[in-house]
């Protein structure tokens, strides 16, 4: 086995995980809004709640602060020791970095995630969490 190989997979893996927290925030407001007008308890857990306003919080300030997130470094860590270009790989590592990277100004990026911010902050004003 090329050695490689291992350091390829890793790197896929936490693309995966990388897109899977990407969905999480987008798709958790999605469902926030949704679940409250249709009426689905789980959307407005505690636990949900707060795991979702902190991860769009961790990833505002990373994008105000000009940091590069760590599952984005840990990637290119890995898959430079598989002496691959970096965001090269794997055909489902391929697609999941067209979904989840683009090239824009770091400006479109900080104005984005802070508007989205803003809307899940929001969110717990139209919906509040329960706490029981």
């Amino acid at each position: 086995m090329n050695d490689s190989v291992p350091y390829l997979l890793f790197a896929d893996a936490v693309l995966l995980v990388h897109v899977s927290v990407a969905l999480f925030v987008i798709g958790g407001l999605v469902c926030i809004i949704i679940g409250n007008r249709l009426s689905w308890g789980w959307v407005n857990s505690l636990w949900f709640r707060i795991v979702h306003l902190a991860a769009i919080v961790v990833i505002a300030l990373q994008a105000w602060l000009g940091a590069i997130c760590p599952l984005t470094r840990l990637e290119m860590w890995l898959r430079s020791r598989s002496d691959a270009f970096v965001y090269s790989g794997s055909f489902i590592g391929y697609w999941l970095q067209k979904i989840l990277y683009y090239d824009a100004p770091d400006w479109v990026f900080i104005l984005i995630y802070s508007l989205f911010t803003l809307a899940v902050v929001a969110s717990w004003w139209y919906y509040p969490p329960r706490t029981r």
